[in-house]
């Protein structure tokens, strides 16, 4: 028997309400992480060794394996960040795109790309099991 503990994310008022510092925070910390992740996927996707090296190195496809997985991990997070900036140019960034009800500020302060609140995110993860 499984017992989940659910957080509420509307526990105080003020734990939810963004403040227009908030909201340019996040928007500043967002776009650091697409820049980061726009640049570590243009590392990972640059020729590591030549093709003479990678016949020589014989750990060569445990490394491509990695740098396929991190490139993978680079593009739905950046895809994350994209989609949390759209969110905020259209005036709906912080709701939660289940129930609608506003995500947690001590969240997004968090996981700026956060596209559900604590409560519909473990709901989501219980069904991805």
């Amino acid at each position: 028997m499984n017992h989940h503990q659910i957080i509420d994310d509307r526990s105080t008022t003020d734990s939810v309400r963004l403040s227009s510092e908030d909201l340019t925070a996040l928007r500043a910390n967002l776009r650091e992480q697409f820049l980061f992740r726009r640049e570590q996927l243009q590392q990972l996707s640059a020729p590591a060794m030549t093709r003479a090296d990678a016949l020589l190195d014989r750990q060569s496809a445990a490394r491509t394996e990695v740098r396929v997985q991190l490139a993978a991990s680079a593009r739905m997070v950046l895809a994350d960040v994209e989609a949390a900036l759209g969110r905020m140019d259209r005036g709906d960034y912080g709701a939660c795109h289940l129930c609608r009800r506003p995500i947690a500020r001590d969240r997004l302060l968090i996981v700026p790309q956060a596209r559900y609140c604590a409560r519909c995110q473990q709901v989501r993860a219980g069904a991805d099991r």
